[in-house]
């Protein structure tokens, strides 16, 4: 098992290690320690291995992911797992804001709180956020869940497509053109499933939650709707 530390290598040296595994490769379990808050630690990643981090990260970590499973023994700072495409990216403690942006698939898991804009604009990928998020999260979120167990901040999905946000606690409010939509028994299974992944099935009742989507009054411009733009 290759262990890395960062106090005694460069990030640069990390990445370009990582980078160049393939599909085949048979050092599939990395530890990296000493990460100290760098920015971009396990970016780009293109192969399917583990990657776990010992300590707190900054900006971009596992950003654009494809395939791996990166895991965060601390907090994260902005943007973990921007633009993921696939993989798995568990953060153990909390995320600061633009957790998830634009990512279009794979499973972020987020055990503490996350910070304003979690999700914004995301495209497809499955994000579990155990805590609290903040304000404008799921800003023009197009595709892909959001899942809360505690509470969301102002301006939920504001500008949403057709992203599906379910959230446990209270909203402080919502954002243009996002609604309370009804919790039908396909909605409970759906988000299930997404609680199984995250590892909490039996320990967090679907029927708890609340559902949120796009009330489709804003996907072509009307005069009438001028305001809310």
């Amino acid at each position: 098992m290759p262990t890395f530390d960062l106090n005694r290598s460069s990030l640069r040296e990390l990445n370009r290690a990582l980078h160049a595994l393939r599909a085949d490769t048979n050092e599939t379990h990395w530890t990296v320690s000493g990460p100290d808050g760098r920015h971009a630690v396990a970016a780009g990643l293109d192969a399917p291995v583990t990657v776990e981090i010992e300590g707190n990260v900054g900006y971009y970590c596992a950003g654009m992911n494809k395939l791996a499973s990166v895991i965060i023994n601390g907090n994260a700072g902005v943007g973990v797992a921007e633009n993921m495409i696939s993989g798995f990216v568990h953060v153990r403690g909390d995320a600061s804001q633009s957790a998830g942006a634009t990512a279009h698939g794979g499973l972020l898991v987020i055990d503490g709180n996350a910070g304003a804009r979690c999700g914004i604009s995301m495209k497809g990928v499955d994000i579990v956020v155990k805590g609290s998020i903040g304000h404008m999260s799921a800003f023009m979120a197009q595709a892909g869940t959001l899942t809360v167990l505690g509470d969301a901040g102002e301006a939920l999905g504001d500008s949403l497509y057709e992203a599906k946000l379910f959230v446990r606690g209270s909203v402080k409010s919502l954002g243009a053109d996002c609604v309370e939509k009804e919790m039908r028994d396909e909605h409970r299974e759906q988000l299930y499933a997404k609680l199984k992944l995250a590892g909490l099935a039996g320990e967090v009742d679907p029927g708890e939650f609340r559902r949120y989507g796009s009330a489709r009054n804003l996907y072509h411009f009307h005069v009438d709707n001028a305001g809310a733009y």
